[in-house]
């Protein structure tokens, strides 16, 4: 078949799914043939020994082996092996009705980049998702997606979906397991492509054998890829939280500085309002790092406020902040050691001592942290650079 008469791959990955692929290509193909769309069928097998290969030929497929293990490893080599404009890919174990695919075709035809199918929407047949899943694990994991990218996908990880396979190729999708589901959503969203959602059912699978999905293991590493693919909730907002709560608290300990605020707040006060700058300080480095090296990686696009403040960013103006900061507690731990040295170096009053003490010891910690996340920043570009193929 031309490639490029091919409007629509059918995209399987297949590990193991002998008792259920054959009729999963069998109803795919006659979706094609009953609504008019030449298309193809494709199964990318990830390595099954349980003959998946030969009954996929067999019912009309175009079989592919895909080498990496992995959910997306083998979703990656079917997506560069379509011949399809258009791809819908789902699971081979026949929890989809592949013969019901109209929905998807109209949407993409209608110009969406990605369609999601819904399952809450379209309906979950007794015995078809576990309890767990349905009640916490995906309502949880897709609240977080649309929190984080801001995107009103009711089902972030139902595995019958749609794509343009031009757009999605232009994502630079790279996850291997089960999180490419999310990475797909997330990039896709963060890309401003079209994304769509149309009803789509979900009945118990054939298979007769424990799925490969492992619920606590595979939604940690869905959870795991939203935080860090999406660092400002992770770092970034409690990041400014702390710093925010720390520094205006710390501010009435000042020398020289009198308010009814710092005759009440105590040195335990002070303590913890130090830590929470710190701590504050450091959840921003690792938000940067994190934004940073998904940039580098080609993860994510290099957003505006990135490109615009680079001359800022430097490595050079980040290890001068962190200095100026440090050597400012520095002096002013200096300047609290001169003043025990006029009394004698006698016995101190720590109520009094540690409400200078204190702030000057967090500016030399969020001084070194500032030097030390801007040293680590021009490692992670020079690394980059070194790694990317000289032409």
């Amino acid at each position: 078949m031309e490639e490029d008469a091919v409007e629509l791959t059918v995209l399987m990955p297949c590990l193991n799914e002998a008792r259920t692929v054959g009729k999963c290509v069998e109803d795919a193909m006659r979706f094609l043939r009953q609504a008019g769309v030449r298309g193809e069928v494709l199964v990318a097998d990830n390595g099954s020994s349980d003959n998946s290969q030969a009954i996929a030929a067999a019912a009309g497929a175009r079989v592919v082996d895909v080498a990496e293990r992995g959910y997306g490893a083998a979703l990656l080599g079917g997506i560069r092996a379509a011949r399809g404009r258009f791809v819908i890919m789902g699971d081979a174990d026949d929890s989809y009705d592949f013969s019901a695919l109209q929905s998807f075709v109209a949407a993409l035809r209608g110009g969406a980049d990605l369609v999601m199918g819904n399952r809450f929407r379209g309906g979950i047949a007794p015995g078809a998702m576990p309890v767990l899943h349905r009640y916490l694990g995906n309502p949880v994991l897709s609240f977080i997606g649309r929190l984080f990218f801001r995107t009103p996908i009711g089902d972030f990880h139902c595995g019958l979906r749609g794509f343009s396979r031009e757009s999605i190729q232009r994502l630079g999708l790279i996850m291997p397991g089960m999180e490419f589901a999310s990475e797909m959503v997330a990039k896709a969203a963060l890309a401003r492509m079209r994304i769509e959602e149309v009803p789509t059912t979900l009945r118990p699978d054939g298979r007769g054998r424990p799925p490969h999905l492992r619920t606590w293991r595979d939604g940690w590493r869905h959870l795991r890829f939203l935080f860090l693919f999406c660092p400002r909730w992770l770092f970034l907002y409690p990041g400014v939280l702390l710093l925010l709560v720390g520094a205006l608290g710390l501010v009435p300990a000042l020398p020289g500085i009198e308010t009814s605020l710092n005759a009440r707040l105590g040195i335990h006060s002070l303590l913890y309002l130090g830590a929470a700058t710190i701590l504050g300080v450091q959840l921003l480095v690792f938000a940067f790092l994190t934004k940073w090296l998904a940039v580098l990686a080609g993860m994510v696009a290099e957003p505006a406020w990135m490109a615009r403040g680079a001359p800022a960013f430097s490595v050079e103006n980040g290890l001068l902040l962190g200095l100026a900061l440090f050597l400012g507690g520095l002096v002013w731990s200096l300047a609290i050691t001169l003043d025990w040295g006029r009394t004698g170096f006698g016995a101190l009053n720590p109520l009094e001592t540690m409400r200078s003490v204190i702030p000057a010891v967090t500016l030399m910690a969020v001084g070194t942290q500032i030097a030390m996340g801007s040293l680590f920043a021009g490692a992670l570009l020079s690394s980059w650079r070194s790694a990317r193929p000289r032409a």
